[in-house]
């Protein structure tokens, strides 16, 4: 623990109301987290938590065990990742994310698990793609751009917005062709649009996809099969956008019909096109930026839900490219 003896203080925090199981974790390993993300020493004693450390971490402690109560009282479960993106959110802002985090579920799961936001930006995407009819999802691996895409695509099928969901990407992908991969184009394309069979595979029971899937209900195709269509009372979602040119962009773009909604989903950090500046994902942020109906959300580091060491891993590559440009 730092700091000099004179500069350390003691205070409490109730924890009578809440189950104490889930707010200190198996073994109290989340307030050993906390401990050594902050710090600190903590000690529970009957209803109470006393919280030993400078004053500045004692209050930013206090802030975070009143988020994770208010998460608690809110019905949700407090998982490491959570844990760790409040002490990082109250580090940042001052205060947890729990009051500003969606409590809506999206839908149930094949597995009867709820999918729903688990950030604040997750929670701002979702809320995006519900409003508006074009929607751009920014941001690094992990953040669930792909995942909750999808997971709005099927829950509007399942509420009848929308009469078929339509998946695409560009095949690109660390500098391999279609041609690279044996089979017939199913069988090229598939490996490209795993993501998204992985997400509906959370979603959906194996027959049911299989159904849908017969009944060109859900499409998964290429980015090149858009050409020439239009796509009304759809919902589309184009997935590793940073792979497209600017001319596959404005394709894409003008093939949203009537009663459509659409989700592009990308990672600048990822582009594997021969020079990035190609990348249609750059420019349109700058063609179609301030036209009413159209969004961009910006997802960061912060929106990881991956493993915890998947922030530090995208960190260390900012940094890296960041001194990088600089030489």
């Amino acid at each position: 623990m730092s700091g000099n003896s004179e500069d350390i203080i003691i205070r409490s925090f109730s924890t009578e109301g809440i189950d104490q199981r889930l707010l200190f974790g198996q073994n109290d390993v989340f307030l050993r987290m906390i401990e050594s993300r902050l710090s600190s020493k903590l000690v529970a004693r009957g209803d109470e938590i006393s919280v030993e450390g400078s004053h500045d971490v004692v209050e930013q402690i206090l802030r975070v065990l009143h988020d994770l109560s208010t998460r608690l009282r809110q019905g949700d479960l407090i998982s490491e990742q959570y844990l760790n993106y409040a002490i990082t959110m109250v580090k940042e802002n001052g205060q947890g994310p729990a009051d500003d985090i969606s409590r809506q579920s999206l839908l149930t799961s094949a597995l009867r698990k709820e999918i729903k936001p688990r950030t604040v930006g997750q929670t701002r995407y979702v809320e995006a793609i519900d409003k508006s009819d074009l929607v751009f999802a920014i941001g690094p691996a992990g953040t669930g751009k792909t995942y909750l895409a999808v997971a709005m695509a099927v829950a509007e099928l399942k509420a009848n917005l929308v009469n078929r969901i339509v998946f695409t990407r560009p095949a690109v992908e660390a500098g391999e062709s279609l041609g690279f991969l044996p089979g017939d184009v199913r069988a090229k394309v598939d490996p490209y649009l795993r993501p998204v069979y992985d997400a509906l595979n959370d979603m959906l029971q194996p027959d049911k996809i299989r159904k849908l899937l017969e009944m060109d209900i859900i499409e998964i195709a290429p980015l090149a099969f858009m050409r020439g269509r239009t796509l009304n009372e759809a919902f589309v979602v184009l997935d590793e956008a940073q792979n497209t040119t600017t001319a596959q962009m404005k394709m894409f773009l003008t093939r949203i019909g009537e009663h459509s909604k659409a989700v592009i989903t990308g990672d600048v950090t990822q582009i594997d096109l021969d020079d990035r500046r190609r990348s249609g994902l750059l420019s349109v942020q700058r063609i179609l930026k301030g036209i009413r109906g159209i969004e961009f959300v910006h997802l960061t580091d912060k929106d990881v839900v991956r493993h915890r060491l998947v922030q530090d891993i995208i960190k260390a590559y900012d940094r890296y490219e960041s001194r990088k440009h600089k030489e």
